[in-house]
């Protein structure tokens, strides 16, 4: 099921968004072997980010267990990896080797500074990718920048940016019939995330220096998370003035200061009355008001709230597997269907043999791997 049935990738397991990445393709149908480290510990229902692979343990500091993953590179259609630069070389498993055995082949690689650069070899996590772009920066209070999860960076810029990259690559071999390295660095996604406030600012109409001073980073009053009485929280973004109007007129916001809207200047005492006026009632009393109007009004959900709400009932944007609840697959297709294809694996290399077998090994040659403590 899934657009991309019968593309076939070899994810050569790491942390953080490279397996997201693998479980984004997985979702639209692609057949992912997760190449693991022989002996490790690990798999288990809960780890969401491994759903939909088959498992395959190797020990790669063995030439046969490489020349084992060579062969099935020789199959596929992508290879992805999130290691630092140049590791996968040392191990044998680099973009020449690869492409030499498979010249169709798309080779992802993903790291936070990328595969070249004064930064490239450093550690790094998602809040420091994030902070050198200015997105950190930009995001936050007016006290100090908050990291916004690992979801700009590690994800957004990260993940989504490999997987667009390795399917523009993919077509690209099926029209050419040559592959490629695509070198995906969260650096430069998590920037061009960033393209609409960049431009904002050249025009003059963002405050790069300034948090919560902009209308789209909390510092209008029309565009903001506000408390109710009951402690909760409600999302409001009434940036249109047909929007606006009927924000005021549900919230009973009749005080002539809110005509101006986009008077910045206005701002902090208008957000103010707005906060004074959210706080008598309850989030769910607000729902009653506002939920489904034009209004661009959301109640803030918390995680074990969200999965409940009616909306997300009905597209059924999550589901529970094996009683964990997770997102379900996106984007949706019309006639392709995509579909979670299986829980995580509870046991590494639990898939070794059968992958083997489907890729062209014989049981001879899977005995001599085992013999030789490949896998």
């Amino acid at each position: 099921m899934g657009p991309l049935q019968g593309i076939k990738v070899i994810e050569l397991a790491g942390i953080g968004p490279g397996p997201f990445c693998g479980m984004l393709l997985s979702d639209m149908g692609a057949e992912v072997i997760r190449i693991e480290r022989k002996g490790a510990r690990g798999g288990s229902k809960y780890d969401v980010l491994s759903r939909g692979r088959k498992s395959v343990a190797v020990d790669l500091k063995k030439p046969e267990g490489v020349e084992m993953v060579l062969k099935l590179v020789e199959g596929a259609d992508i290879l992805q990896e999130g290691y630092r630069p140049g590791v996968t070389e040392r191990l044998g498993l680099g973009p020449d080797v690869c492409l030499q055995r498979n010249p169709k082949l798309v080779y992802g690689r993903m790291t936070g500074w990328g595969q070249y650069g004064p930064m490239a070899q450093a550690a790094g996590h998602d809040i420091n990718y994030l902070s050198l772009t200015g997105a950190l920066h930009a995001i936050g209070t007016t006290d100090k920048p908050v990291a916004p999860l690992n979801l700009a960076g590690d994800f957004g810029g990260g993940a989504l940016y490999l997987a667009m990259g390795l399917l523009a690559a993919v077509l690209s071999a099926q029209r050419t019939g040559k592959g490629q390295v695509v070198d995906v660095a969260m650096t430069d996604g998590a920037a061009s995330l960033m393209s609409m406030m960049y431009g904002m600012t050249a025009s003059g109409m963002w405050d790069a220096e300034h948090r919560q001073s902009n209308m789209l980073d909390g510092g209008a009053h029309f565009y903001d998370t506000y408390e109710t009485l009951d402690g909760k929280w409600i999302s409001i973004g009434s940036i249109e003035p047909q929007f606006y109007a009927l924000l005021r007129s549900k919230a009973g916001l009749s005080d002539e200061g809110f005509d101006d809207q986009m008077n910045r200047a206005k701002w902090p005492d208008l957000k103010e009355k707005v906060a004074e006026a959210f706080k008598t009632k309850s989030r769910d009393e607000w729902d009653e008001i506002m939920s489904g109007s034009d209004v661009c009004y959301g109640p803030v959900l918390s995680m074990n709230e969200a999965h409940q709400h009616p909306h997300n009932v009905a597209r059924e944007t999550f589901v529970e597997i094996d009683g964990v609840v997770q997102p379900n697959v996106a984007p949706r297709f019309s006639d392709t269907k995509s579909e979670i294809q299986s829980p995580p694996c509870n046991d590494i290399g639990c898939d070794t043999e059968s992958v083997l077998a489907d890729y062209g090994f014989s049981n001879d040659e899977i005995s001599q791997l085992k013999s030789d403590q490949a896998i």
